[in-house]
């Protein structure tokens, strides 16, 4: 049925490590040392007592000894982990995975998952949630499609809390500008998720959701909303606990009781324009101008060319853009039936309050 509507199905896969109730290790808290299971998970020492008070220790997730750490280098782990997945892909038609804390998963074992998955579907989506380090180290051949880019989600809220479109600008142009980094990586991009706040809840003005998600969903990447955020709902997480975030929504009667409805049609607008657009899909990324509160670039394929430019002041403000060709015209798709002239390399472009424009140039 999903297959059928045009969506691909992506499970989250944890594969680091297991809950106590987990069989194996239930196994090893019942037989000890004689279980079969000891080395399945990392670290276990039975001459020392775990935080649980059990007669071993062993290897947790952060600190968090309710997470059993799995040992990856083990055949019998491994070869479990790949038939579960070789069984979502049979039975459930998935086409990828999302993979939980990716940064703590031994490389070895990544590259064996991604020739697992690859040989069997050549388009399975492998991505990965890293928060620091060189995303080249997951994104290649040999491992991972993609990893959540955490660097650009911080200056997404930032530049607009801080009223400095620089600090964005300067992480777009060093991600992926001419002599970006990470210029031929397609990075999965987000204004929030599950484990920070809502990013409603960290904008000091509601209006500035407009050009944020117009960025989300112009800028280099994958963009990705978190469920209930295209509705401007809020969430702050907690030192112990990230429920806020996770609320259970009636979507029949959220979406019309929700405090920013418009903000889901916008959204809706923004995916179907970078769906109908190569350059916004794959497209190179060129700085055309940056100020405090405006910012506007262009991505560029061989055939087609798409300038954005956004707006977080209050008040409509003139942009002054300098355009590559002459003699053309921009075409805007958000706002639809606005056009400007190209004239002497440049175009003067106004921009609404807190908005943006996505324009094509022709």
């Amino acid at each position: 049925c999903l297959h059928q509507k045009g969506i691909r199905l992506i499970l989250d896969g944890v594969f680091n490590h297991v809950g106590r109730d987990f069989w194996a290790f239930r196994n090893v808290l019942q037989q000890g040392e004689k279980s079969p299971y000891c080395d399945w998970f990392a670290g276990l020492n039975f001459h020392k007592q775990s935080p649980y008070k059990d007669p071993f220790s062993y290897e947790c997730w952060q600190g968090h000894f309710n997470l059993v750490k799995l040992n990856l280098r083990h055949p019998a782990v491994k070869a479990h982990l790949f038939q579960a997945i070789e069984k979502w892909m049979t039975v459930f038609i998935i086409d990828g995975l999302r993979l939980d804390v990716a940064d703590c998963l031994d490389t070895d074992f990544l590259r064996e998952l991604s020739a697992f998955c690859k040989s069997r579907r050549p388009d399975f989506w492998l991505m990965g949630e890293v928060i620091h380090g060189d995303y080249r180290k997951w994104v290649n051949p040999d491992t991972l499609d993609s990893v959540t880019n955490y660097v650009a989600y911080k200056g997404l809220y930032s530049s607009h809390v801080d009223r400095n479109y620089f600090e964005l600008a300067h992480t777009l142009n060093r991600q992926f500008g001419e002599k970006g980094i990470y210029r031929d990586l397609l990075l999965y991009s987000f204004a929030d998720n599950h484990d920070v706040n809502r990013v409603a809840s960290q904008l000091k003005n509601p209006a500035h959701l407009y050009p944020l998600y117009t960025l989300l969903f112009t800028m280099p990447g994958i963009p990705s909303i978190y469920y209930g955020s295209e509705w401007g709902i809020e969430g702050i997480r907690s030192q112990t606990s990230d429920q806020a975030l996770r609320p259970h929504l009636n979507l029949g009667e959220f979406s019309h009781t929700a405090p920013n409805r418009d903000l889901a049609r916008t959204i809706s607008r923004l995916a179907r324009i970078r769906h109908q657009s190569a350059a916004l899909h794959s497209g190179r990324y060129h700085p055309l101008l940056v100020k405090s509160e405006q910012m506007a670039f262009l991505r560029e394929t061989p055939t087609e060319g798409i300038i954005v430019a956004v707006n977080a002041s209050n008040k409509t403000v003139s942009l002054e853009l300098k355009i590559p060709e002459t003699g053309k015209q921009l075409l805007d798709f958000l706002n639809e039936g606005d056009r400007f002239p190209v004239q002497g390399g440049k175009a003067r472009i106004p921009v609404h309050a807190c908005w943006a424009r996505i324009m094509a140039l022709r």
